[in-house]
């Protein structure tokens, strides 16, 4: 993960030293604002990338003299099937819709997309208990 923090410290810096140049020769402010939202992205990814790498230290892929079974085994639980995207997923569209028809669908589109993302953040919560 050292190697992604760097590629994305880098995308940020040149992001914000656009940014600025930017921002300086064409006074310009939503063009400004996206190119600081995209400096912010990059480094919002260089950041986990940082914090991943000193948490777990390094990888079988980051170093020379690593072999091909180090990197082998179960890299993470991926569910089999859940209904909750759909959920979300629909929750997102009747929110949409509510933008244009009125704060009553707009918040029952809420609702639905509340129940749909914490049904993806907990479904498998005790998984390991």
């Amino acid at each position: 993960m050292k190697v992604e923090a760097f590629l994305f410290g880098g995308v940020a810096v040149f992001f914000a030293f656009t940014a600025a140049l930017y921002g300086w020769w064409s006074r310009d402010p939503a063009g400004t604002s996206a190119l600081v939202v995209a400096c912010l992205m990059g480094a919002l990814v260089s950041f986990f990338c940082a914090v991943q790498y000193r948490r777990k230290g390094r990888r079988p892929q980051d170093r020379r003299d690593a072999e091909v079974a180090e990197g082998s085994g179960p890299l993470e639980f991926f569910p089999p099937s859940s209904p909750w995207p759909i959920v979300t997923a629909l929750g997102f569209a009747i929110t949409a819709v509510g933008v244009v028809y009125g704060l009553w669908l707009f918040l029952i589109g809420v609702g639905v997309l509340a129940r749909g993302v914490l049904g993806m953040a907990f479904q498998y919560a005790r998984r390991l208990e």
